[in-house]
């Protein structure tokens, strides 16, 4: 027997109440009409920045929105340019159509100019509406169809929910959508997942859900790039292994060729590298090289978990994964607190020991390069080690 959704006659005013704000807002923004008191918390900034560069282009609410493809040859271009998108993206589509299944909801796959590169879900075509929506090759960006999810998460690059009459033209008050950007491994946006409904009840938890997916493909961009080593990072305190690692890809010269937003994020330093990616010595005050003697010793106590310093003297647990192996077989559970002091203790002792080599046994000048003390450099080496 099918289930059936209890009722809540509270739950129906307020979405009833929710649209009556929102169409106020529409007549105060659209149409200049005196902006009513409750109509500015119905409405997002973001959504009314949107109205406005719609107006400003010469558009009008009334209008008949534009579903056109892009032509032929562009769209040629479209598929070449964006065959590892599609690629990386496919697995999570296809968990994402199922999970949404039975919530008359669909997901649309856009690259960075808002055409549909991709769909999956429950998709009636008998539906003229679903139908132009989510064919390959059509242009959904803002300068086409106006204000929706797909538009806005390009434009303010950030996950947003937008609901019937928050998109601009009153022919797309039918649908409700929640949309999250896609960054690829340079840091740049590679383009945006959609999830529509056609005259389907509000469900802004669907913005939560399409940031997590979004993730997944993001990860899976980075794991698409050449790569010797892969490191996977997180906070002290944190699991590592899943969706919420920042990953690191990097050479065999210990060079960066691409990371994920959750490692931009752990390391400022990867956006401030000037004209392009920065080499690890940059982001780590540690050898380069022990993230590839950890990779090697993922058979030990810690699984190769190291306990790796930054320059600004915060601390990340980095899990170095040779290339081809690039997924810990478990959630990793991280080194106890315990412990966390000997492994940084040899990641400084490294750090000292390379930088009184590379001043050539000039113990002072290593210590002004580490912004330390000299007397620190020699308790560090030790008697008799300071070379």
């Amino acid at each position: 027997m099918a289930s059936i959704t209890p009722f809540h006659p509270a739950q129906a005013a307020g979405g009833q109440d929710r649209l009556a704000r929102i169409g106020r807002a529409r007549q105060a923004v659209l149409y200049g009409e005196a902006r009513p008191a409750d109509a500015v918390p119905a409405l997002e900034g973001w959504i009314e920045r949107s109205w406005r560069r719609c107006l400003a282009s010469g558009q009008h609410p009334e209008q008949a929105p534009s579903f056109d493809a892009v032509p032929a040859a562009e769209m040629r271009r479209h598929q070449e340019a964006n065959q590892q998108l599609v690629q990386a993206a496919k697995p999570t589509l296809e968990r994402l159509g199922r999970a949404i299944a039975d919530t008359r909801y669909f997901a649309i796959l856009t690259n960075q100019a808002g055409v549909v590169v991709d769909v999956n879900g429950r998709i009636d075509r008998s539906d003229s509406r679903a139908d132009v929506i989510t064919r390959i090759g059509t242009d959904l960006s803002e300068a086409r169809v106006g204000t929706t999810a797909i538009g806005a998460a390009l434009g303010e690059l950030q996950p947003v929910w937008l609901h019937r009459g928050e998109h601009f033209f009153d022919a797309t008050s039918v649908y409700s959508c929640a949309g999250a950007p896609l960054f690829g491994p340079d840091g740049h946006c590679a383009g945006m997942l959609d999830l529509t409904g056609i005259e389907a009840a509000e469900r802004p938890e669907l913005k939560h859900l399409v940031t997590q997916c979004a993730r997944s493909i993001e990860n899976a961009l980075t794991l698409g790039r050449p790569h010797a080593l892969l490191v996977r990072l997180n906070w002290p305190g944190r699991v590592l292994g899943d969706d919420s690692d920042g990953l690191l890809c990097v050479d065999a010269d210990g060079c960066v060729t691409g990371a994920n937003p959750a490692a931009r994020q752990m390391l400022s330093r990867l956006d401030a590298a000037a004209g392009g990616m920065p080499h690890c010595s940059e982001l780590f005050a540690m050898p380069f090289e022990m993230l590839f003697d950890a990779a090697q010793r993922r058979g030990n106590a810690q699984g190769g978990v190291l306990e790796a310093p930054l320059w600004s003297g915060l601390r990340l647990h980095a899990l170095p994964l040779p290339a081809g192996r690039d997924a810990p077989p478990a959630a990793l559970q991280l080194p106890p607190s315990g412990d966390a002091g000997r492994p940084l203790k040899e990641l400084e002792t490294a750090l000292i020991r390379k930088a009184v080599s590379d001043a050539r046994g000039n113990v002072l000048q290593a210590a002004r390069a580490l912004g330390v003390s000299r007397a620190t450099v020699y308790r560090r080496l030790g008697p008799g080690k300071r070379g």
